[in-house]
């Protein structure tokens, strides 16, 4: 994972050479060649709305100054100049802009230092749970415009809740950027999208210009710039990119892999010389996946599992151990593992009356399991997994598994053993516990020491590319290289899914660590 804090950021000291009679080269131009110098390259862009006042400024500052600048495909700009001693932190904001849930973090440009974090539940989902009823909505009369205002609103809000946290203000913010999938991109750019989901399935922009944010509705410091990582597909948003970016993918000596669970998994496997990437929504497989089950982490909600082999006895731990109120995808693995492991389970996912006993109820003739009794839990009603819960469960590990063996093993060429790495990234995978996922064959069966959490990727590469300007040309070198897939669900990979819909699965040499129950 990216930590390192590059040497040279967007923010530079630099000194003007003065004025002199027989050197008639305006202020413009020295400003100009200060900056190329500094940043040894053959153009810097100088915005018009820092031009008129470049006179009365230089001088004031003794011809010294504090630039902030960003670099894209165009050229390195110059987003402000300031006074050499200015002293308040020059801010940068990344925005992760996901299909359920936004998240955003502050960096202070010349450190690199995260100064808070906030996250918000995805406002378009008043509109539309998912991305396709939202593509729908912005092609009616003034439905992209709505779209578009829920979110920047939204951001808005939360990017002055966190500076003023830290006693600052959206003012000091300089440079967005921001990373999501195609869609999500599109709509909070206010571009239109609907071609996107008809064939040929093209979207409008693969490569979106870094614009003003006041162009958006952003309102962050006059003049500051938004940056959206670009997309290679309709498929293969800017989200997937900046995970790359953030865990040094594409800078591998050895194999290795990232897997993205979020409201779909993305996967890119691959190192320096080769990235082969894929996204596990091509098939039915996937539909009511992982993410959609039980409930979004917070107070209360169960996301840890464990019960007694022998005893069988349930022992459930709560967020911030508050009273249960319901359970979350990390749980419901831990809890599906436990159950498997206690016998309480089959290997086709069924329950065992036998081994589940009193707490094996079948409220609307469907078997349920109660997981808390109706007396402990916070909600005063019991807190049950139903067959059709760990069905859809079921569905989705062996998607999971199926996905990573085509791209890995059909794919690439690989056996799982030959990854050097296996990161889990996305909100879902930042609570993910390996060895749960393993025993119910969600994940390959690797040394657990080749598994790393990532977290937030998406977020991860945007706040990367507030700090290091070589972030552009990584991203713009990987989006050139990297070879994408479509994964037709074919006869083979429903017949390689059938497998997988067993516990761990039907071939159980390919979980050897995982105990005979």
């Amino acid at each position: 994972m990216s930590s390192r804090a590059p040497h040279q950021g967007y923010v530079r000291e630099i000194e003007i050479g003065q004025p002199m009679l027989g050197n008639n080269l305006s202020d413009g131009q020295r400003l100009e060649m200060a900056l190329t110098q500094e940043l040894d390259t053959d153009h810097v862009h100088v915005p018009w709305h820092l031009v008129p006042s470049l006179p009365s400024r230089l001088r004031q500052w003794g011809f010294r100054a504090k630039a902030v600048l960003f670099k894209d495909r165009r050229s390195w700009r110059l987003v402000d100049l300031l006074p050499p001693d200015h002293e308040t932190p020059l801010l940068g904001a990344a925005v992760d802009i996901g299909t359920t849930r936004i998240v955003i973090r502050l960096v202070n440009l010349e450190t690199g230092e995260t100064l808070g974090e906030t996250g918000l539940d995805n406002p378009q989902a008043t509109i539309g749970p998912d991305v396709l009823a939202r593509i729908h909505h912005s092609n009616k009369p003034g439905g992209l415009k709505e779209l578009q205002e829920l979110v920047i609103a939204s951001v808005n809000r939360d990017l002055e809740m966190l500076c003023r946290e830290q006693g600052l203000a959206a003012h000091d913010i300089f440079i967005v950027s921001g990373a999501g999938n195609t869609a999500m991109t599109h709509l909070f750019l206010g571009i239109e999208a609907f071609e996107i989901i008809r064939e040929p399935y093209i979207p409008c922009v693969n490569i979106p210009d870094t614009i003003p944010a006041s162009r958006i509705g952003l309102d962050i410091r006059p003049g500051g710039l938004v940056f959206l990582f670009p997309n290679i597909g309709s498929y293969f948003g800017g989200d997937l990119l900046a995970g790359i970016i953030y865990s040094d993918l594409d800078k591998k000596d050895e194999p290795c892999l990232v897997v993205d669970v979020g409201t779909n998994a993305e996967i890119v496997v691959g190192c320096r010389d080769w990235l082969i990437a894929c996204a596990g929504a091509a098939g039915p497989a996937l539909e009511g996946g992982v993410s959609k089950m039980g409930m979004t982490a917070g107070p209360g909600v169960i996301d840890r599992v464990s019960i007694d082999p022998v005893t069988r006895q349930v022992e459930v731990h709560t967020i911030e151990e508050q009273p249960p109120v319901g359970i979350c995808g990390s749980g419901m693995i831990d809890l599906a593992a436990a159950l498997f492991l206690s016998g309480m389970i089959d290997i086709r996912g069924k329950f065992v009356p036998e081994t589940c006993k009193d707490r094996l109820t079948e409220p609307d003739e469907i078997p349920a399991f109660v997981l808390v009794p109706a007396e402990e839990s916070g909600t005063g009603k019991p807190i049950c997994l139903t067959q059709v819960d760990l069905n859809s469960l079921t569905s989705s590990k062996a998607a999971m598994y199926t996905i990573l063996e085509v791209i890995v093993k059909n794919t690439s060429g690989l056996e799982f053993g030959d990854l050097e790495k296996f990161y889990v990234a996305g909100t879902f995978g930042s609570f993910i516990n390996p060895e749960s996922a393993i025993s119910i064959g969600m994940l390959p069966d690797l040394d657990r020491s080749a598994f790393e959490v990532l977290g937030n990727s998406s977020l991860g590469g945007a706040a990367l590319m507030l700090t290091d300007p070589s972030a552009f040309d990584r991203v713009m070198a990987i989006r050139e290289t990297i070879t994408y897939i479509e994964l037709n669900v074919n006869q083979e990979f429903m017949n390689m899914f059938s497998g997988a819909k067993f516990y761990p699965h039907t071939d159980r040499a390919r979980f050897p660590s995982v105990p005979e129950v």
